[in-house]
């Protein structure tokens, strides 16, 4: 018994058993400290597997299905956001107090809750009627297609009223107090109402309109100036829309014909231009590997070829151009057969022929971009999307008129283009294809995210004419209107 004690009380016996129990006391300290612990969500916007929506009727019908609140006629309060969620999210939206401004980047955008007939009656119109396709406009063009080419003003409004946590877009962020804004979203379905109400009942839903934002506090203090309009299609508001020239104007270019905006309405001191939304789908990395070597036409153009103002280019470009080797130009419509078509032949094509349409601009822009077919642009007053953020010459080529009607002249300019050229730009277009896509939820560097970046742009500005127009009359020391003529330019050729 005493040689058992004598060899428990062995120095080299404790010496190795104090190390063993210290560890087994860190351990039992830690598996305490994870039981009691809360467990912290994670915060990591890409956590969600499911792709992206870039399908406006696929859009709406999963809009109309979930759970958001806005367009239920039961919903009565604001959703508020997980409350460690909320923290962190402030914390890196305004920084914090060793790093103030951390956040000074982020627009504050207020988001009117107008009443549903100028919100979801009309996008629930639209669902309801897509499959109408018959339904054609003067110039023969599918309504609906029409539509989904400038329902830019859905895309924007969608992330807006999402809730903060599902929000991929950090740059900008709804706020639910006007006294906290830099700026105001008015969310009104100007072109889907233009074309899918009567003309009288139409002009009736504008006035309405006018009227009800026009009464805000917040629209009389400032005459408009900090408020987002978006009338992305030319003929949308037009009959009331003067009325509202202060705002920003959300748009697809900027004529300066006459024939859609009156001078003093846009220019590019206020105003921001927006691609449309592409009739094709895109054309991805593993896509455009494919392509690559199929695509055996130099030059393709499909759309319709009689067209007024500035268009008149197309019937002169089909004279020149019709028949020549390696040259396809067909006469077609954005139906689903024609998008079908077009896409095919974009995705066959090195180059793809933008020529005006009735404005200066033209979907067949985008709708190459995301093809993967280098764009070649013939409109001479063209004020592109995102200019100043995007390098455009990296992946367009801007042809003078003059030049594209002389007979032979284009097609000696594009096949004097290297292969090396022409392949630089081709992966140029697949690295800029991004900028041009609207999805839900809107993504980093999509179009949704520039547009905001460009409206930040003029914040200052906007700030600079709201503060004046309070204590003085404007002068000409700095200009707060649009005065005659839209601030465009002709492009030289390449």
């Amino acid at each position: 018994m005493a040689g058992r004690r004598l060899s428990l009380a062995n120095p080299r016996s404790i010496s190795i058993s104090k190390p063993l129990l210290l560890l087994l006391s860190l351990f039992s300290i830690l598996a305490l400290f994870l039981l009691i612990s809360p467990k912290i969500p994670n915060t990591n916007p890409n956590r969600s597997a499911k792709a992206p929506t870039r399908y406006f009727p696929s859009a709406l019908d999963e809009f109309f299905s979930s759970s958001n609140p806005i367009c239920s006629a039961t919903s009565s309060s604001v959703q508020l956001n997980d409350p460690f969620i909320s923290r962190r999210e402030k914390e890196r939206l305004y920084g914090t107090l060793s790093d103030p401004w951390a956040g000074s980047q982020v627009l504050q955008v207020y988001v009117y809750e107008m009443p549903s007939k100028f919100t979801c009656d009309l996008l629930k119109l639209f669902r309801d009627t897509y499959k109408e396709t018959t339904n054609l406009t003067s110039n023969g063009s599918p309504v609906h297609r029409l539509i989904e080419q400038h329902s830019i003003d859905y895309w924007l409004w969608r992330d807006l009223i999402a809730p903060e946590s599902e929000r991929l877009l950090k740059n900008v962020r709804r706020v639910y107090r006007q006294e906290e804004a830099d700026l105001f979203y008015i969310p009104f379905f100007t072109t889907i109402s233009f074309f899918l109400l009567e003309k009288q009942e139409c002009k009736a839903l504008y006035r309405e309109a006018l009227k009800w934002v026009t009464d805000q506090p917040a629209w009389k203090r400032s005459e408009g100036r900090d408020h987002i309009l978006p009338v992305h299609h030319p003929w949308s508001f037009k009959s009331v829309r003067r009325f509202m020239k202060k705002a920003i104007w959300l748009l697809p270019d900027m004529d300066n014909t006459g024939n859609w905006y009156k001078p003093g309405e846009v220019c590019l001191t206020k105003d921001v231009i927006l691609p449309y939304v592409p009739n094709v789908e895109l054309c991805d990395t593993k896509c455009l590997l494919e392509t690559r070597p199929k695509r055996a036409t130099l030059l393709f153009f499909r759309g319709r070829l009689k067209r007024n103002a500035g268009g008149k280019i197309r019937s002169k470009l089909g004279a020149v151009l019709n028949g020549a080797d390696g040259v396809i130009i067909e006469e077609g419509t954005a139906g689903e057969g024609g998008r079908e078509l077009a896409q095919h032949g974009m995705r066959r094509s090195v180059f793809c022929l933008s020529p005006a349409g009735d404005t200066p601009s033209s979907a067949r822009l985008f709708d190459a971009i995301v093809s993967g077919c280098i764009p070649v642009v013939i409109s001479d007053e063209l004020e592109v999307p995102f200019e100043g953020l995007l390098r455009y010459n990296r992946m367009v080529l801007f042809v003078n008129s003059s030049d594209a009607v002389q007979p032979g002249w284009l097609l000696k300019y594009l096949r004097g283009i290297d292969s090396t050229k022409i392949r630089e730009m081709q992966t140029d277009l697949a690295e800029y294809s991004r900028h041009f896509v609207y999805s839900s939820p809107a993504l980093p560097l999509g179009p949704e995210d520039l547009t905001w970046r460009m409206i930040a742009g003029k914040l200052t500005s906007i700030n600079q004419c709201i503060a004046r127009s309070t204590h003085m009359e404007q002068g000409p020391r700095f200009e707060c209107t649009c005065k005659a003529g839209n601030n465009t330019r002709v492009r030289a050729s390449l």
